[in-house]
């Protein structure tokens, strides 16, 4: 009995070491967005004038899929999709702008990006891209932001992966494209609605501007420092 306790305790901890490493360590995905999106200032776009979607210009896979450069982008950048005129798919709501919470994670920030059935989300120095493009797989694949420790000058934060997928109008977040609906997206009247797995939910509503706080993204994470000079 005591050695059966000792092997599944074990197996927890060896578990857990490979689970840290994965996050922390596992190599960075390459950056593979557009270096014009980073440069931008996307600050000073009027997001209450969208584009028009209508197969005019380039389809979502002709465009390089937009990730997170490093733990965080240093000012909001320009929209991912900017050239992208695609219709959308059936089965999909249109929830494109710059949105705001007003209830739940107050002060949250965040653009929302369509064309074709591909996604991209800019909020607080992370951008998460899904769907079709010309130089990564459909799902998510980036670092969720969060400093938990440096080590040296060196930041180290969790890689993330999921897929994104219209469901009925729904907008689903499955880990690693396959796993659990983590967060769920869709509108609701003028407000958009953003449920989590922990049955937490925030509603937001649309603003033009980006707010001057939001130009810069704040810090995120505990960042533990070791080996610092």
């Amino acid at each position: 009995m005591k050695s059966m306790l000792k092997g599944i305790v074990l197996s927890f901890v060896v578990f857990g070491v490979f689970t840290f490493y994965a996050l922390f360590f596992s190599t960075r995905p390459p950056l593979t967005i557009d270096p014009a999106t980073l440069a931008g200032d996307g600050s000073l776009i009027n997001y209450c004038e969208l584009p028009t979607l209508d197969g005019s210009g380039k389809i979502a896979a002709d465009i390089p899929k937009g990730n997170t450069p490093g733990c965080s982008y240093d000012h909001f950048p320009l929209p991912v999709l900017r050239d992208c005129t695609e219709p959308l798919p059936e089965g999909a709501a249109d929830i494109r702008g710059l949105w705001i919470t007003v209830t739940g994670k107050v002060g949250h920030v965040e653009r929302l990006e369509q064309c074709g059935s591909r996604v991209v989300v800019t909020s607080s120095g992370l951008i998460h891209d899904g769907g079709p493009n010309s130089t990564a797989g459909p799902n998510s694949n980036d670092t969720e932001g969060a400093v938990l420790f440096t080590i040296g000058d060196k930041e180290f934060c969790p890689r993330t992966s999921a897929g994104m997928t219209w469901n009925n109008g729904v907008l689903d977040f499955n880990v690693f494209g396959w796993g659990p609906v983590v967060v769920r997206r869709y509108p609701d009247g003028e407000q958009m609605v953003w449920e989590f797995a922990d049955g937490s939910v925030t509603r937001m509503e649309r603003i033009c501007e980006l707010p001057e706080a939001h130009r810069t993204p704040a810090p995120r994470g505990r960042r533990f420092s070791f080996f610092s000079s």
